[in-house]
């Protein structure tokens, strides 16, 4: 009986499930949203070439890529987030460039930050499959006559793709959770709307479980959907 009351005094005087506070939620998922998709689409798009140059066997070509992966998964990506929000005015000129009204906005450091965070752990991880080819697939390709171009599209990194999902579906979520630090350089994310409503109702429970609920939500929904990649892209390798 007493929980049963406490529940309703909760519903009829809480104030953070309002029309006003639950736009401040949607705003801060459609930020977050973007800031994931974008970052995950620019690093995707640099981790292939990336991952092709850091398995080279010319080490002019493979070490400085090597130094860029180590760097930004040696660092943790707040401090990244750091240096390129608050250290990008310290550039002479940059102001007066047209690239100022974009920088001096807090989305596009941060998409600057994520992006070359998880292009970094993708080249890595591009760079294993493609590393674990089996080689009867490339001696298979070369006795085609197949270009080193050719075989890379049609043989090497299709195989690679499939046998990297699993580990980029992790890499995926990682960078959902990773945005929460977003907020801490202004912008109105998930973690940002929930940090502005605890402080305007003092109700950090509330705010930071709903909002823990749609982090939740959205991690469940990327799990499915990459295992569904995966049931479609390696139903061969599963026995009869």
């Amino acid at each position: 009986m007493e929980l049963t009351t406490w529940l309703n005094e909760l519903l009829s005087d809480n104030l953070i499930f309002t029309p006003q506070t639950l736009g401040y939620y949607w705003e801060g998922l459609v930020t977050t949203t973007q800031l994931v998709f974008l970052s995950l689409l620019a690093g995707l798009v640099l981790a292939v070439p990336l991952a092709i140059g850091r398995s080279s066997g010319r080490r002019w070509i493979s070490l400085p890529i090597y130094a860029y992966t180590y760097v930004f998964r040696g660092t943790p990506l707040l401090i990244q987030l750091y240096l390129i929000y608050y250290g990008v005015v310290f550039f002479d000129g940059i102001q007066e460039t047209f690239l100022w009204p974009m920088l001096r906005e807090a989305f596009y450091p941060a998409l600057i930050a994520f992006t070359l965070n998880t292009a970094a752990y993708t080249t890595e991880i591009f760079r294993g499959a493609i590393k674990a080819t089996p080689r009867g697939e490339i001696e298979a390709a070369r006795a085609y006559g197949m270009s080193q171009a050719l075989m890379m599209r049609r043989i090497i990194l299709p195989s690679a793709f499939r046998r990297a999902l699993p580990a980029y579906g992790n890499e995926v979520i990682f960078m959902l959770h990773a945005s929460a630090i977003a907020s801490v350089v202004t912008l109105m994310d998930l973690t940002g709307a929930a940090r502005f409503v605890y402080a305007r109702y003092y109700a950090p429970f509330e705010a930071f479980l709903f909002v823990a609920a749609i982090y939740l939500c959205l991690t469940f929904a990327i799990l499915y959907f990459f295992r569904f990649l995966e049931k479609r892209l390696l139903a061969h390798l599963k026995p009869a």
